[in-house]
């Protein structure tokens, strides 16, 4: 028999099922450092839930005591733990069918399934921390080959991208980044938090893991900061894969004068208790309870919460707000000096990047490639098939040359709308 160790009463429970117990004995802390202790709490494998407790780069399982705070939940039914013991990534597409649950901690619960996987299946996740120029990033990676280098959205993490992780895998060395104030890496309270800042910290991770040129792939305020390493140093970028980006507003922006006025920093200081953010959110996503929505979420209050987080996550959102679309040093008259070759794919009911943007962007670069899907502002997320499959597509064509014709875009094309407000 097998005690919970609690500070009032104990309760008892036989051994654990023999599919939690292989996923422990097999922790590797060479794949995921919990960087202290943690403790995951497994529902769905057994009767009773069991926790998983990382302490001292070892993992050890306790029947759960309900009394004691989880610091990641994970839960799925026999048949798909069963499966996540086998493959990792049969898990991770239980994760997108909305089999296995990922709740309060994205990073956490599947760093745990990558470091309890089975270390003999191809393209294993390995989530670490590396020392740049930027500070210290967190990364995801899998995989070999021609590297990927993605950037996610304002309020996202590296788990964004967890879907075209294992996507592209199979033949590229595919790195996730949680960028600087977002999710695991440095949040330095005095960071720029705009486009450059975000695309120094990119070919940083570049520099540190001696990667001279990598495909760039950004999402939201992702998609910006890869646009700028494309701008700022093209040398090192192979292709741009940009998923709804954030642009400069086409439109008047009334706060402008009195959003420069108003210090980021404040948000230090702002009262942001856990129970407070997460019922606001839930309350402003009707779907906040759902799949990838709800991990989504949970990643977004994790970093909330934290007064550095917060800051960061002020600071970028003004300055998507307050970047000049026009003059010499206009978001608009730079684009057009964009040398990579580069995939925009567009969300039709995308409401915070309108899908109008496309036709500007098609004026200012006549050579870039559109693909329009019937999703949202997270295409990776809400349309993965058919991104994931352009994405493949155009990487394994040949690089074009700079006089290339134009291809035309491979999806149909609906009627865009206005460009109107932008967000991350």
């Amino acid at each position: 028999m097998r005690f919970a160790p609690s500070g009032g009463r104990r309760a008892v429970q036989g051994d654990p099922p023999a599919t939690l117990q292989t996923l422990v004995d097999r922790f590797d802390p060479a794949v995921f450092d919990a960087a202290g202790t943690a403790r995951i709490r497994i529902w769905g494998a057994a009767e009773d839930p069991w926790d998983a407790v990382i302490d001292d780069h070892q993992s050890v399982l306790e029947p759960a005591d309900r009394s004691r705070h989880a610091d990641a939940i994970l839960s799925s039914d026999p048949p798909t733990w069963r499966r996540i013991v086998r493959d990792l990534r049969a898990g991770m597409a239980a994760f997108r069918r909305g089999r296995l649950s990922v709740r309060r901690d994205l990073h956490l619960g599947v760093g745990f399934l990558a470091a309890t996987a089975d270390a003999a299946q191809p393209s294993r996740l390995h989530f670490s921390a590396v020392e740049t120029d930027a500070g210290t990033i967190s990364m995801m990676e899998s995989g070999e080959g021609p590297p990927v280098l993605m950037l996610h959205g304002l309020g996202a993490t590296k788990a964004s991208f967890l879907p075209t992780v294992t996507a592209l895998s199979e033949h590229h060395r595919v790195i996730a980044i949680d960028l600087p104030g977002f999710g695991n890496s440095d949040k330095p309270l005095g960071g720029r938090y705009d486009a450059s800042f975000f695309a120094d910290a990119a070919t940083a991770v570049l520099d540190t893991l001696g990667i001279e040129r990598a495909v760039i792939v950004g999402n939201s305020m992702g998609g910006r900061a890869a646009i700028e390493v494309g701008l700022r140093t093209p040398e090192r970028v192979d292709r741009l894969v940009l998923l709804a980006p954030s642009l400069a507003w086409l439109r008047s922006r009334p706060w402008a004068a009195a959003l420069r006025l108003v210090p980021p920093q404040l948000g230090a200081i702002q009262p942001a208790p856990r129970r407070v953010v997460d019922g606001v959110m839930r309350r402003l996503v009707p779907t906040s309870h759902e799949g990838w929505t709800a991990a989504g979420v949970d990643e977004f209050v994790r970093s909330y919460v934290e007064p550095r987080g917060r800051a960061a996550f002020y600071a970028a959102a003004r300055n998507i707000y307050l970047e000049e679309p026009h003059g010499p040093d206009g978001f608009w008259s730079r684009l057009a000096q964009l040398e990579p070759e580069a995939l925009f794919i567009w969300g039709r009911q995308d409401s915070l990047v309108p899908i109008g943007f496309a036709r500007h962007v098609e004026r200012v670069l006549p050579r870039a490639r559109h693909i329009e899907l019937d999703c949202g502002h997270v295409p990776q997320r809400e349309a993965p098939d058919e991104t994931h499959r352009e994405m493949v597509r155009m990487l394994a064509e040949p690089r074009r040359g700079r006089r290339a014709k134009r291809r035309r875009p491979a999806a149909r094309r609906s009627k865009p709308a206005s460009a109107g407000r932008i967000a991350s």
